[in-house]
C-alpha cells in the first residue's frame, strides 16, 4: 500500500513551486491574448519553394496600411497578424502572393472586429466563473451526507482549490511560451481550461465518493486519514489509467492533427496531467489536513 497521506509534505513541495512559478510568469507576462479578444485579422500560409521572411514583409507592408506582424512557423510557412482587412481586400493580398510565388497556399485566415473581441472575452470570464460557482455547489450538496467527521461545504471548498492547481499551471506554461514562443491564446484555450476543470472534478469526485461510502460503512473503526489513504489506494488505478487513456489519444492528435490545433492539444494535456496529480496527491491530503486543523480546534 502507498503510504501517500504520510508523505504529503513532499506533494505540497512540489504543487507549491509550480503553482509559485505560475504565479510569477503571470504577474511579469500575462497571456499574449489572440485576436478572438484583440480583434484584427490573422493569416497562415505557406509556399512549396523557399521564400525570405523579408521579401514577403516587404511585400504585405506595401499593401497593408497598418501595424504588421509577422512569424515563420517553419522554413516554408508563415503566420501574420494585423489590422482587420476586408475580403476584398484579402483576395487581393492572396492574388499578389500568388504572382510572387505560384506555389502560395493558403491555410488560415480569420478576421474579428474588437467589439466582437471584447465580446468574447467577457463570455469566457463568465463561462469560467459559472464552472467554478456550479461545481462548488453540487460538491457540497452531493457530499452533504458525508458531512462527519468533515463539512459537506468544504469538500466544496478543497474542490476549487485543486481547480486552481489545475488551472493556474496551464496558465504559467503558456505565460512563459507566450513570452519566450509568441504563443497566444483564444477561444479554443477557454475551452481546453473548462474540459480541465471538468476532468479534474471528475477524477477528484472519484477519490471523495470513495472515502465517503467508507465512512458511511456502519462500524467503521479506522482513523480518518488512515480511512483517505486506503480510499486513494483504492482509486489510485482507475485514474492513472483514465488520465493516462485520454493523454494517449489526445497525443496522438497533437502528433498527426492539424497544426491549428496543436496548443489546444497541449494545453488539455498538461492539464489532465496535473489534474491527475492533485486528485491523487492533493485533494484527499488537503482533506486529511482539514480534519487534523479540526481536531486542534475542538481540543
Amino acid at each position: 500500500m502507498l503510504h501517500i497521506i504520510n508523505n504529503r509534505k513532499w506533494f505540497y513541495i512540489i504543487s507549491g513551486t509550480a503553482i509559485a512559478i505560475s504565479i510569477v510568469a503571470l504577474l511579469i507576462w500575462w497571456l499574449k491574448p489572440g485576436i478572438d479578444f484583440l480583434g484584427g485579422t490573422y493569416w497562415e500560409f505557406q509556399f512549396k519553394n523557399q521564400i525570405e521572411k523579408s521579401v514577403i514583409e516587404q511585400t504585405l507592408k506595401q499593401n497593408i496600411q497598418g501595424d504588421i506582424t509577422i512569424q515563420e512557423q517553419g522554413s516554408l510557412a508563415f503566420s501574420v497578424r494585423t489590422i482587420d482587412i476586408s475580403e476584398q481586400d484579402h483576395q487581393k493580398l492572396v492574388q499578389i502572393l500568388k504572382t510572387q510565388d505560384a506555389t502560395f497556399e493558403e491555410l488560415r485566415w480569420e478576421t474579428i472586429g474588437p467589439a466582437v473581441g471584447k465580446t468574447l472575452r467577457d463570455k469566457s470570464f463568465r463561462a469560467i466563473a459559472f464552472v467554478i460557482i456550479g461545481i462548488s455547489l453540487y460538491v457540497a450538496i452531493a457530499f452533504r451526507r458525508a458531512s462527519r467527521p468533515v463539512q459537506s461545504w468544504k469538500y466544496g471548498l478543497i474542490t476549487v482549490a485543486t481547480l486552481f492547481h489545475d488551472v493556474i499551471i496551464p496558465l504559467g506554461v503558456f505565460a512563459l511560451l507566450g513570452r519566450f514562443k509568441n504563443v497566444e491564446i483564444d477561444t479554443n484555450f477557454v475551452v481546453a481550461m473548462l474540459v480541465i476543470m471538468g476532468f479534474s472534478v471528475h477524477d477528484t469526485i472519484v477519490v471523495f465518493d470513495r472515502i465517503r461510502e467508507k465512512l458511511r460503512t456502519p462500524n467503521t473503526q479506522m482513523a480518518f486519514p488512515e480511512l483517505v489513504n486506503q480510499s486513494l489506494n483504492e482509486t489510485i488505478t482507475r485514474s492513472v489509467n483514465t488520465s493516462l487513456t485520454v493523454l494517449l489519444a489526445i497525443l496522438a492528435i497533437y502528433v498527426w492533427g492539424s497544426h491549428t490545433l496543436q496548443w489546444f492539444i497541449m494545453a488539455l494535456m498538461i492539464g489532465i496531467s496535473t489534474g491527475m496529480y492533485s486528485s491523487i496527491f492533493i485533494a484527499s491530503t488537503l482533506l486529511v489536513d482539514v480534519w487534523k486543523w479540526q481536531q486542534r480546534r475542538n481540543n
